[in-house]
C-alpha cells in the first residue's frame, strides 16, 4: 500500500486517455515456468485478474503438450473460467487443429503467433515466415466466419538473437500479410527486448506510411535492457492505446533464451495512473495477485512497482 495520493496524476500532452492492457501473465508468463502450475492455480491466478479489472486475460495456449507442457491442460482449465465473458479470455492457437479445441470450448478471441524473422519463425514454429502465414490463413479465415476476434502476434519485430537487428521494411511487410489475411488487430513484440523509444516510433510510422491504422496495433515489451515503460511511453505518444504486460513481470520466451521478464502490469499500471490515463484496473488488487503468485511459485517478482508497494506494507 502506498501514500494517499501516489502516483500524483500529472498528464502529459498528445498522449491517450484511456489505455486497454492485455493481460499476458496467465499464458505468456506461466508457459516459460520450469515447473507445471497446478490447474487450479492457473484459474485463480485469472479469475484475480479479471476480478482486478484487467479487460482482457490472455487464458491459455491451445498448442500441442509436447512443445509447451506447462499449458497442456487448456481443456481442464478454460471451463473452469466460465463465470468469465470469453470475450475478456484470449487463447493461442497455433493451426487448425488448435482452433478446433478452442472453438468448442467456446473461445471467443484467438490469437495467431508469426515472426518477422525466418530464424525464430524455424526455431518456434519449425517452418518459414512464409510457410507460417500460409498455415495461418485458413485458421484465421475460419475464425471470421465463426465471428471470432483474432489477434495477430509478430515476435521480433526490433531484433533476433540470431539476426540481430531487423529491417524495419521486413517487419512492416510480415505486419501487412497478416492483417491481409484477416487479423483484427496486431501485437509487435520486442522478444528479447533490444527495442529504444526512436526505433518504437519509426516502425510505427513506417506501418503507418504502409496504411495500417495505429488502432490495429499493440506494443509487447520485454524489459531484458531496462527499456520497456520507455518504449511504451513512445508508443503512447505515437497514439497506441493496447499495451500489452504480465502481472508480476512473469515470462520470457522458451524457443529465445536472451528474452527476460515481459514488461510487469504493476510497473505499467504504476507510470498509467500517473500520466492520468485510464486503465479500469485497481492496482491494489493487481498488486495482491502478482504477490501471491509470487509466493506460489516461491521467488520474488521482478516488478520494481510491486516490490516497492510490498516493501511498505
Amino acid at each position: 500500500m502506498t501514500a494517499a495520493g501516489l502516483p500524483m496524476e500529472i498528464p502529459a500532452e498528445g498522449l491517450p486517455t484511456r489505455v486497454r492492457i492485455h493481460e499476458v501473465g496467465a499464458r505468456d508468463g506461466l508457459q516459460n515456468e520450469q515447473t507445471v502450475v497446478p490447474t487450479e492455480i492457473k484459474a485463480e491466478f485469472i479469475h484475480r485478474l479479471a476480478e482486478a479489472g484487467l479487460p482482457l486475460v490472455e487464458a491459455t495456449s491451445f498448442v500441442h503438450p509436447k512443445w509447451v507442457p506447462q499449458l497442456a491442460d487448456a481443456e481442464q482449465l478454460f471451463p473452469q473460467l466460465g463465470d468469465i465473458d470469453p470475450q475478456r479470455l484470449p487463447v493461442l492457437v497455433p493451426n487448425e487443429r488448435g482452433l478446433d479445441r478452442a472453438l468448442a470450448l467456446g473461445a471467443r478471441r484467438i490469437a495467431v503467433f508469426g515472426s518477422a524473422t525466418e530464424s525464430f519463425a524455424q526455431a518456434n514454429l519449425n517452418r518459414t515466415v512464409d510457410a507460417a502465414l500460409a498455415m495461418f490463413a485458413p485458421v484465421v479465415a475460419r475464425a471470421k466466419d465463426a465471428d471470432v476476434h483474432v489477434r495477430g502476434y509478430l515476435s521480433m519485430c526490433f531484433g533476433d538473437p540470431w539476426e540481430g537487428a531487423v529491417p524495419v521494411a521486413q517487419t512492416v511487410r510480415v505486419c501487412r500479410e497478416l492483417l491481409d489475411l484477416g487479423c483484427d488487430e496486431l501485437s509487435l513484440g520486442d522478444t528479447i527486448g533490444v527495442a529504444t523509444p526512436g526505433h518504437v516510433q519509426q516502425l510505427l510510422a513506417a506501418l503507418n506510411e504502409a496504411g495500417v491504422a495505429t488502432s490495429r496495433l499493440g506494443v509487447h515489451f520485454h524489459d531484458t535492457y531496462g527499456q520497456a515503460l520507455a518504449n511504451t511511453f513512445a508508443a503512447l505518444q505515437h497514439g497506441v492505446t493496447t499495451i500489452d504486460a504480465s502481472a508480476g513481470g512473469l515470462g520470457g520466451c522458451p524457443y529465445a533464451k536472451s528474452a527476460t521478464g515481459n514488461l510487469a502490469t504493476e510497473d505499467l499500471v504504476w507510470m498509467l495512473h500517473g500520466l492520468g490515463i485510464e486503465t479500469g484496473v485497481d492496482l491494489g488488487r493487481l498488486t495482491a495477485t502478482s504477490a501471491w503468485m509470487a509466493e506460489v511459485l516461491g521467488r520474488p517478482s521482478p516488478s520494481r512497482t510491486l516490490r516497492a508497494l510490498s516493501h511498505k506494507e
